[in-house]
């Protein structure tokens, strides 16, 4: 009886995000957009809005383009229950053919989906509108 209700109680308890699960997924999609791994960091983007990120990227020649030097995040911040995080980065990039280096705050939206979070919503940046 004790094993079902501790199995119970870990159950309801997943369905939650928490900072310990969403940090390796911002992390992780901060470094695949800085090393131009485009194709996985699609996965981290829901999937209602992973085609308009994959597009956005081929239109604007990222691949070749764009550079991003550095990043760092900043803030995050947990709403909604633990099913909606802010996180607030600073990124520094380049985008071809400008060879200036522009520093900017970034805004993205996670949401905590079946298990794992996504990103819905991206301000400022490099991919600032492809996720409005």
């Amino acid at each position: 009886m004790l094993s079902v209700l501790v199995l119970g109680g870990a159950c309801a308890h997943t369905k939650k995000g928490d900072l310990e699960t969403l940090r390796p997924t911002v992390e992780s999609f901060h470094q695949r957009v800085r090393w131009k791994d485009y194709r996985f960091a699609a996965r981290f983007v829901v999937p209602e809005r992973r085609q308009d990120f994959e597009r956005a990227v081929r239109e604007n020649n990222d691949e070749r383009d764009l550079d991003i030097t550095d990043y760092d995040i900043d803030d995050v911040e947990l709403r909604d229950e633990g099913s909606r995080a802010i996180i607030t980065s600073t990124f520094r990039w380049t985008r071809l053919p400008s060879l200036t280096v522009k520093k900017e705050t970034v805004t993205s939206e996670f949401v905590y989906r079946e298990g794992k979070w996504l990103l819905e919503r991206q301000q400022g940046g490099p991919f600032d509108g492809v996720l409005p």
